[in-house]
């Protein structure tokens, strides 16, 4: 999924799978407002992440009660995108990132995603935690790199802990604040000032 050097509209593109998409305040779509998004895969023909900020109050043993032993605070379902609500992805944190792990598609480092069919009693040594995320975000070919071009979205390097912080409501401003200077500034923008 890792796409060097592919090609869109003529261009060479540089896959931004495992970096994070953070909502600007010029983003008008409700279901993006203030998110901070991991892209999980960016090729050629589009990209997919999951929205890291958006928990819900559904407990993980409530869907998934074999793997909620490993789900990290708090251990609940996260709302990862609009499309396909019914379906799930859910990502890990590997303790030893270099073993390789059945099941376990690498993203960046020692995150990724992992199948949720394989039984969880045999990764219980291997997985730190897990985050599990009801949906996705999708754009098709060259929509993302739009919205990037219009300033909906900064494309930051994420940080291993990202996807699993204790206090998901918090990343918005806290991946801000840790890029300082004006981009500091953004994370105490006012949520109901519309920008033209």
């Amino acid at each position: 999924m890792q796409g060097e050097g592919q090609a869109i509209g003529g261009r060479a593109m540089e896959s931004m799978t495992g970096r994070l998409l953070v909502a600007t305040p010029a983003l008008k779509d409700p279901n993006f407002d203030r998110t901070v998004v991991l892209l999980v895969a960016h090729e050629a023909s589009g990209a997919l992440g999951v929205v890291l900020n958006r928990a819900t109050e559904v407990p993980v043993a409530d869907v998934l009660g074999d793997w909620s032993d490993l789900a990290r605070d708090p251990a609940v379902l996260f709302e990862g995108g609009p499309v396909q609500p019914d379906s799930a992805i859910c990502l890990a944190r590997m303790r030893h990132p270099v073993k390789p792990v059945k099941g376990f598609h690498r993203v960046s480092g020692a995150v990724g995603t992992i199948d949720l069919s394989v039984d969880p009693e045999r990764l219980r040594e291997a997985i730190g935690g897990i985050r599990v995320f009801a949906g996705y975000a999708g754009w098709g070919a060259g929509q993302l790199e739009r919205e990037i071009e219009e300033e909906s979205w900064f494309v930051l390097d994420a940080l291993p802990g990202d996807a699993f912080v204790d206090r998901p409501d918090d990343l918005w401003p806290m991946v801000l604040r840790r890029q300082g200077g004006m981009m500091a500034a953004v994370a105490h923008f006012p949520p109901d000032v519309a920008l033209n």
